[in-house]
């Protein structure tokens, strides 16, 4: 085999090697990407569900214009997507979840945070 055979051979090892380490990255990239985008929307559901209870009145099981007495429905405290945790407040509840997979800064775990009032869920990544 010829000199020239044998550095296109190496070339095209090393090519190929940069092209699996790339697919990597971004595989590992989306997978970030996608954890936090259930995490939010599982916010968003479970800020959508205090409100429920916020308007409902109290004659229907509901917490008549405060989040007072709201707690997190048992089985969706942990999904595919993460676990959560609330604080509730008469007139605000924050929700914190806290994704499956390693986030953006690459020694903590995905964290989003809901503020939810009567009118409004706001949603935030912490990383």
């Amino acid at each position: 085999m010829g000199q020239q055979q044998l550095l296109l051979i190496v070339l095209g090892v090393i090519i190929v090697g940069i092209a699996v380490v790339v697919g990597i990255n971004l595989f590992n990239a989306n997978a970030v990407s996608a954890n936090r985008d259930g995490v939010i929307s599982d916010l968003n559901n479970l800020g959508t569900m205090a409100q429920q209870y916020y308007k409902k009145p109290s004659s229907m099981a509901g917490g008549g214009n405060t989040f007072t007495g709201w707690t997190l429905p048992g089985a969706l405290d942990t999904t595919a997507n993460g676990t959560y945790t609330i604080t509730v407040a008469a007139q605000q509840v924050t929700i914190v979840g806290t994704g499956t997979e390693t986030g953006d800064d690459g020694s903590a775990k995905v964290k989003a945070t809901a503020t939810v009032t009567p009118t409004a869920i706001t949603s935030a990544k912490n990383n």
